[in-house]
């Protein structure tokens, strides 16, 4: 008698399209990372653009991706295709790649950044939706997770790649940006062959959220968006924590360590976070995540050597770890099936103005009061946005009661 085949767990447990998706993630933020290490300087050296105009660049670049893609997730909805949209996303940045070693001029480099970022706005939403329908309901924090981790390795090994290449080539910016090259086409053809689009049916079986695309997103999605939104601006941008580690006597040519010691932390924090969550509930992570984010803070607010900035630098990376893939999966708990391509094209827009806003007032505080206001106040928010998810804990609680009352007198659940 043959035995039964142990049933699989952790990440063998995965369906393939979540491993593929990460593994395209990853693929695209080794060759965007690649060139974007390099690019700031080799607009100014080379090319001889002024800062302002790098500026004004990546400005634009930033805002035109949010814009559409709030766009994106609603097309991906109403058209019922996530992964096209995705490939079409994913298309537009490999097809912009070749023309960064080929420009001849700042317009050019201009044009390629600003169609690149389209295709990054386009195929966020509808990918996340995608990952959101591929994984199992009891399954999708360690998904998001795993697919957050093999992004954050792509964000770590573009930069250091194009160190290696810079160092191996004498200083030829053209031979990093064609190698670049390969990864984004790698990317692609990965997302063409090794996925397939999800046939989405009314939410986990629910016939009053048909494929239609008017069920209302709910108070429960507005919710977490209004915490993400706050969380956003506890979180401004990691070029501060550079700043910081600079300032307290690290040398320049080791700054890269900063964004390396980070992505690490967050790469190895991030699947365990979202497979915690799917056992302990989305709000426990968060909440220690927060805790982490604050101690951090903290440590940079106060550091005045490099060991405690360093040790800031790593609880930055283990807060993304914790959070992260986790609020990536609580948009789709809370979301309608028939609308998580809106839902995520909200999500990221949102959060996305807010991580600008948090940049320019963590620039303004470090410039009017010093480092220590910026990482401070950062800490604040990071306290409101605990209060927040304790809020979302206790409404996540008060739904899980009224659906067992529900369901033992025959009535439908509310979701959440």
């Amino acid at each position: 008698m043959t035995p039964p085949t142990p049933a699989k767990t952790g990440l063998s447990a995965l369906p393939r399209g979540i491993w593929v998706l990460g593994l395209v993630s990853m693929a695209m933020d080794v060759s965007s990372e690649m060139i974007h290490a390099l690019l700031p300087v080799y607009l100014v050296a080379v090319l001889g653009a002024s800062t302002l105009t790098v500026g004004f660049i990546e400005g634009i670049a930033e805002a035109t991706a949010s814009l559409v893609k709030i766009v994106s997730g609603t097309l991906s909805d109403r058209l019922g295709t996530r992964k096209w949209l995705a490939v079409l996303g994913y298309g537009l940045a490999a097809f912009t790649k070749p023309i960064f070693p080929l420009a001849p001029s700042v317009a050019w480099v201009t044009a390629a950044r600003f169609v690149d970022r389209i295709g990054k706005g386009i195929r966020g939403a509808p990918r996340d939706a995608l990952a959101a329908d591929i994984a199992p309901p009891d399954m999708r924090g360690a998904a998001f997770g795993l697919r957050q981790s093999l992004d954050t390795v792509g964000a770590f090994l573009g930069p250091f790649l194009a160190v290696v290449l810079m160092w191996a080539s004498g200083g030829s910016y053209v031979l990093v940006f064609w190698v670049a090259v390969v990864p984004a086409f790698v990317a692609v053809a990965l997302l063409v062959f090794g996925v397939e689009d999800v046939a989405r049916p009314a939410a986990e079986g629910d016939p009053d959220d048909p494929v239609d695309g008017r069920v209302p997103l709910g108070g429960a999605f507005w919710g977490v968006v209004a915490v993400a939104a706050v969380f956003g601006l506890a979180r401004f941008s990691e070029a501060f924590l550079v700043l910081k580690a600079s300032a307290v006597g690290l040398p320049a040519t080791l700054v890269p360590l900063v964004l390396v010691v980070m992505n690490v932390v967050y790469a190895i924090a991030a699947y365990p976070a979202g497979a915690l969550s799917d056992k302990a509930g989305r709000t426990a992570p968060l909440l220690v995540g927060l805790a982490v984010l604050i101690a951090g803070d903290l440590a940079l607010a106060f550091a005045d050597g490099l060991v405690l900035a360093a040790v800031g630098v790593a609880a930055w990376g283990l807060h993304m770890g914790l959070t992260q893939g986790v609020i990536t999966a609580l948009v789709a708990d809370a979301a309608p099936a028939s609308r998580r391509g809106t839902a995520f094209g909200i999500f990221n827009f949102v959060t996305g103005v807010a991580a600008l806003g948090a940049s320019l007032l963590a620039g303004g505080l470090w410039d009017a009061f010093g480092a220590q206001a910026t990482f401070l106040t950062g800490a604040g928010f990071a306290v409101l946005t605990a209060l927040g998810v304790a809020v979302l804990r206790r409404a996540r609680a008060n739904c899980r009661r009224a659906g067992g009352a529900a369901a033992k007198q025959g009535a439908k659940p509310r979701k959440f």
